[in-house]
C-alpha cells in the first residue's frame, strides 16, 4: 500500500493489517505508551469541504505519532486561486511527508498521488469515504469480534459511504445487501466490483426491510451530503420509507449494531431514539476514525 485512495485499490488482508494496526495503537494511546513512530513527520491537510470529525482526528493523530498536521482550506492555498493540483503535489511532497485531502472529485487524490511524491490519503471525496470505513470496520470487530460471516444492511443513499462500505465489507468477507432508491444507486465501478466478489454476497435492492432482514450491522448516512444542499426536497421525497426505525431494527439479528458516520439528521434517515439506543456504537465510531487514521498514517509515513 503507497497511498490510500480508495477501498476498491486494497486487498482484505491490506485491510485487516490497517485494523490490526489501529487496534495495537488505541490500545498503546489508552494505556499511554509512547507510538514507535519517527518524530517530525508532517502532513500537509487539504480541506476543500468543511469538516469536524476529519479534521480533528487527522490533526490529533499526527500529534500523537510524534508529527505535524498543517490545515489548508482552499482560501489558504493556491488551491483556491486555480493552480494545477499536479503543481500543488510536487510542491508539497518537497515539504511534507504526507498529503491528506477532503474533497468532492476522486479524481483529486488520484492526481495528487500520481504527481507526489510522497504518500496521499484520501479523507473523503464524493466517490469514496475510505478512512471512515475502516473506522467502521474496526468498531464492528470492537463489538462482535469478528466480520466474516457478518451481514451489513446499508440503507439509503448510494454515496461515497455506501460504495466503501459495499468495498470494504465484501473485502472482509461480509456479505452486504444495500437499499437504494432508483436513482441514487452506489457508482457503477463498484456495482461491477461486487458482482465479482466471491468470498461474500452482495445484494442491491430497493426495499430498506430486504436490507435489514437478518442484518448484523444496519448502515445509513444522511439523505443530502453536502454540496447537494440544493437536492434537499426532492431527496425527502425520494427516500421517503428509508427511515431506520424500529420497524427496521426489528427484522435485524438480535444484538444489531447501528453505525452512521455523522453528522446525524435525527427524524430523516434515523429516529432519535434508534440514535440513543445504539449512540455508544455510533461514537465508538466515531472515536476510531483517530486510530484507523492513526494506523494509515503509521503504515503509510513511517
Amino acid at each position: 500500500m503507497n497511498h490510500l485512495l480508495k477501498l476498491l485499490d486494497l486487498t482484505g488482508d491490506e485491510i485487516m493489517h490497517i485494523l490490526d494496526t489501529g487496534d495495537r495503537l488505541k490500545a498503546e494511546q489508552k494505556a499511554g505508551r509512547k507510538h514507535d513512530f519517527p518524530a517530525g513527520k508532517t502532513l500537509a491537510m487539504i480541506f476543500a469541504k468543511n469538516s469536524t470529525r476529519t479534521r480533528v482526528s487527522f490533526e490529533t493523530g499526527i500529534f500523537q505519532l510524534g508529527g505535524l498536521g498543517i490545515f489548508l482550506s482552499n482560501a489558504d492555498s493556491q488551491l483556491g486561486r486555480g493552480e494545477p493540483i499536479q503543481d500543488t503535489a510536487r510542491v508539497l511532497s518537497r515539504y511534507c511527508d504526507g498529503i491528506m485531502i477532503r474533497t468532492f472529485d476522486q479524481s483529486e487524490p488520484e492526481y495528487l498521488a500520481k504527481y507526489g511524491s510522497v504518500p496521499v490519503i484520501n479523507g473523503l471525496t464524493d466517490f469514496a469515504h475510505p478512512c471512515q470505513v475502516l473506522a467502521d470496520l474496526m468498531t464492528i470487530r470492537e463489538h462482535k469480534g469478528r466480520l466474516a460471516g457478518l451481514k451489513i444492511g446499508y440503507i439509503g443513499d448510494g454515496n461515497n459511504m455506501a460504495n466503501s462500505v459495499i468495498a470494504g465489507g465484501l473485502k472482509c468477507g461480509m456479505d452486504v445487501t444495500a437499499a437504494c432508491p432508483d436513482g441514487y444507486h452506489p457508482d457503477k465501478t463498484v456495482l461491477d466490483f461486487a458482482a465479482t466478489a466471491t468470498n461474500a454476497r452482495f445484494e442491491l435492492t430497493g426495499d430498506p426491510k430486504t436490507a435489514a432482514r437478518g442484518a448484523d450491522v444496519i448502515f445509513t448516512d444522511v439523505w443530502a451530503s453536502m454540496g447537494m444542499e440544493s437536492e434537499i426536497a426532492e431527496r425527502q421525497k425520494a427516500f421517503r420509507g428509508y427511515c431506520v426505525d424500529d420497524g427496521i431494527m426489528a427484522l435485524a439479528n438480535h444484538g444489531c449494531m447501528v453505525q452512521h458516520c455523522l453528522p446525524a439528521h435525527r427524524g430523516e434517515e434515523i429516529t432519535e431514539k434508534v440514535f440513543e439506543e445504539h449512540a455508544n456504537e455510533i461514537f465508538d465510531e466515531a472515536e476510531n476514525r483517530l486510530h484507523a487514521q492513526k494506523a494509515v498514517m503509521y503504515l503509510l509515513m513511517r
